[in-house]
């Protein structure tokens, strides 16, 4: 080999090294996996079943040159810009932290709705606001970040972030207020002065958005290690093992059930993002029965986009577009997917 191949071969190396790291302001969402529930869900003392439920996830990555090649190319993964993705002014960081908090807000919600079925004993325990990301250049940046619980401000022990919200709002640009939080289990104080905000003149503040974190304490009780997957969207099978813990029959009649959707406390399941990646998962993974949200599409949306699809029309279309057998099923709520299991 010559040194002008070599010298040819170095370049094409490097520049294809240097591809591989730069990232573009994209994000590739792809099919991910399927998570046996069993394995992530304990309740004590709590009954088996012959067959599984599992949670869903897309895995989301941020794109460089080779990835945004391959997903344009692809039937099933999608491209998405940061600013879809992540919120004004949040980090990466910040964007882990909201979706680590949306998957145990979408926890606590699973298991009332689960426990109020099962007609177990649940109640509330309120563990302070919740820090989801703090705005560049504001006060609260250097002192607070995002995973930080506020449990008093000032001499004030704090019972809702509503509380917190009005307490701010009725203080001047220059006031100065003391904080206790807690950050990865340990206990801080810091001292913020507060400043009116760029865009808002009349508004005082210190640059924060927020959460209330509360958490179940239940009879029997329930551990639920997630693994660090983030995200709403496991609130309704989350509800389904859990209650299929707590009662005696075997919901799953052997099979193994998949399915995706977020959950209120009321037991409303709700529209997430990413259903066509997910069905194509659970084919690959063998799932007999998949959940699909049949959410109500809002008549300006459709205004918008004539072409928009419910998930469970995303679902059916792209279960047909593989050509699986596997069964999808409609749910509007929680009870829905309950009556279609106890019809097995």
């Amino acid at each position: 080999m010559n040194k002008k191949m070599m010298l040819t071969l170095t370049i094409i190396m490097l520049v294809s090294v240097f591809l591989s790291f730069y990232t573009l302001p994209y994000y590739i969402q792809k099919p991910g996996n399927a998570f046996a529930l069993d394995d992530i869900v304990k309740v004590t003392d709590g009954t088996e079943s012959e067959g599984d439920f599992s949670l869903m996830t897309v895995s989301q990555v941020e794109a460089n040159v080779f990835a945004y090649a391959w997903a344009y190319f692809s039937d099933f993964q999608e491209i998405y810009e940061v600013e879809e993705v992540r919120n004004p002014h949040e980090s990466e960081d910040e964007y882990s932290v909201r979706q680590l908090y949306l998957m145990d807000n979408s926890a606590a919600q699973a298991i009332e709705v689960a426990f109020r079925e099962a007609g177990a004993e649940f109640e509330y325990q309120y563990n302070g606001i919740y820090i989801l990301n703090v705005f560049p250049g504001m006060p609260a940046e250097g002192v607070l970040r995002a995973g930080d619980r506020i449990k008093q401000v000032d001499d004030i022990p704090l019972e809702s972030s509503e509380q917190f919200i009005d307490y701010i709002s009725e203080k001047e640009a220059g006031d100065t207020v003391t904080l206790f939080y807690d950050r990865d289990e340990e206990e801080r104080t810091g001292d913020i002065t507060l400043e009116t905000f760029p865009e808002n003149d009349n508004q005082v503040g210190m640059g924060i958005s927020l959460a209330d974190d509360i958490e179940l304490e239940t009879d029997p009780e329930v551990e639920i290690d997630s693994g660090g997957i983030g995200g709403p969207s496991a609130g309704l099978m989350y509800a389904l093992e859990i209650y299929d813990q707590l009662v005696e029959e075997d919901l799953t009649a052997g099979k193994m059930v998949a399915g995706t959707g977020t959950i209120s406390a009321e037991g409303a399941v709700g529209r997430i993002g990413g259903i066509e990646q997910k069905v194509v998962a659970a084919d690959r993974q063998g799932i007999e029965i998949f959940f699909a949200p049949d959410d109500e599409l809002p008549k300006e949306a459709l205004e918008g986009n004539p072409a928009l699809q419910t998930n469970y029309e995303a679902a059916v279309q792209t279960a047909e577009s593989i050509g699986t057998d596997m069964e999808i099923v409609p749910v509007k709520k929680f009870e829905d997917a309950l009556e279609y299991l106890n019809s097995l």
